[in-house]
């Protein structure tokens, strides 16, 4: 079975899509937390008396 020295161009290539993914995962998650944090707020403000 062929190790990672003999495809060190592929293991490169995946590792990176590994991490761009998981930031971007990241990113998505944190920002649309926010996001929704805002509106439920908002929400909340608009139904006060």
């Amino acid at each position: 079975m062929p190790g990672i020295t003999e495809h060190w161009f592929w293991w490169l290539v995946t590792m990176t899509c590994v991490v761009w993914y998981s930031t971007i995962t990241l990113y998505v998650t944190v920002k649309g937390a926010a996001d929704i944090k805002g509106m439920l707020k908002r929400l909340a403000d608009q139904q006060a008396p």
